[in-house]
């Protein structure tokens, strides 16, 4: 299977007619300067250069804005820009990001010309109440027709959505993970709501009339959305706003980040605690007080089965009394795992070899 690259080229707030409660795109994207054709052409080759596997597919995407509320003339001039280097063999294709109320069917008419593969869609929320709080400016109706014409004219659909909205509920955002899976997106993102210098969410926050969402919620909240896509086979290609030096610990001088559920690590609390969720329910189904128990998954999961910090190996043993030992297996597909019962406590159970190793499947 062959390696895919992102290029990302952030075109902050244009063509975006709303003032979202938690939007500041140019904070969020690092971009403090509208971008001219140079600086994409630079950001381009940057990243071509720096992709050293020539077989790799590689996509360029326009990010931040809404891509196909900018000036038509702009939307030409941007996708001609990055069609010259599909032409030329350097990338395969294009996608863009944008709001559901500015889909139709002429716009992806013009998209298509350009070789654009993917859209994403701004969901964030199914509730058109939180959408409205959010000041969102459209609804979730708005969501439904555009997935249903991106689908039906052959564009790979994903969909971002957020957790922790003003007076959105962990039970609201379940319902949107529901929503979207009945609009059968290929991908999904995930964002923990943060609060950012400049934003209207900010101001509330001062005010005491916003309070977000604790990092362990937020974790959970996210495991149970990500627990969701993936049982319908929908890829999760990112959970938690990227690390940048503006969005960093509100600690930190650089950060633009107020308050909220930052982490650097974000996804890896995420998928290390759903490791850990599945390895003591496996456990507990066992009629024997364990000691140690021994995983063997895909090298790639080798981290996240230990934990952030070895927050699971800990963990495991603080609240179990239980060693956790993870072994590699390329041979392993991603995500799967074998676990072995490798010692009990042979008090529990009698005539009982203690070497003797339990499977679990």
């Amino acid at each position: 299977m062959k390696s895919e690259y992102i290029i990302p080229v952030f075109v902050p707030h244009l063509g975006c007619p709303n003032d979202c409660i938690f939007c500041n795109q140019k904070s969020i994207s690092g971009q403090k300067n509208n971008l001219s054709k140079e600086d994409v052409k630079k950001t381009i080759e940057f990243y071509l250069e720096n992709i050293k596997d020539n077989s790799a597919k590689k996509e360029i995407a326009f990010f931040g804005g809404s891509f196909t509320g900018i000036e038509e003339e702009r939307q030409e001039e941007l996708l001609n820009l990055a069609y010259e280097y599909i032409e030329n063999g350097q990338v395969d294709s294009i996608r863009i990001s944008t709001r559901p109320d500015y889909i139709n069917k002429n716009i992806l008419k013009r998209l298509k010309k350009y070789k654009v593969r993917t859209i994403e869609l701004g969901v964030q929320s199914a509730n058109d109440y939180i959408l409205g709080r959010a000041n969102r400016g459209h609804t979730f109706k708005d969501v439904e027709i555009a997935s249903k014409l991106i689908r039906r004219n052959h564009f790979k659909l994903g969909h971002q959505m957020m957790v922790g909205l003003p007076e959105s509920t962990p039970k609201d955002e379940i319902e949107t993970a529901k929503a979207l899976i009945k609009l059968k997106p290929k991908m999904v993102r995930i964002y923990p709501v943060l609060v950012v210098k400049g934003t209207r969410l900010e101001k509330e926050y001062e005010e005491g009339n916003y309070k977000p969402v604790p990092l362990p919620q937020a974790v959970e909240t996210c495991k149970q959305l990500v627990r969701l896509f993936a049982n319908k086979n929908i890829d999760v290609i990112r959970v938690g706003l990227q690390n940048t030096d503006e969005i960093s610990n509100p600690e930190n001088q650089e950060s633009e980040v107020v308050a909220g559920p930052f982490h650097p690590a974000f996804r890896q609390l995420v998928e290390s605690g759903m490791w850990y969720d599945s390895i003591v329910e496996k456990i507990k189904k066992l009629n024997v007080k364990v000691q140690e128990v021994e995983v063997t998954v895909n090298p790639i999961d080798v981290n996240n089965v230990i934990g952030h910090k070895k927050e699971n190996v800990l963990k495991l043993k603080e609240l179990y009394e239980v060693d956790l030992i993870v072994k590699q297996d390329e041979s392993m597909k991603q995500g799967k795992s074998k676990i072995e019962i490798t010692r009990i406590h042979q008090d529990f159970l009698e005539d009982t070899d203690n070497k003797e190793k339990v499977k679990i499947k």
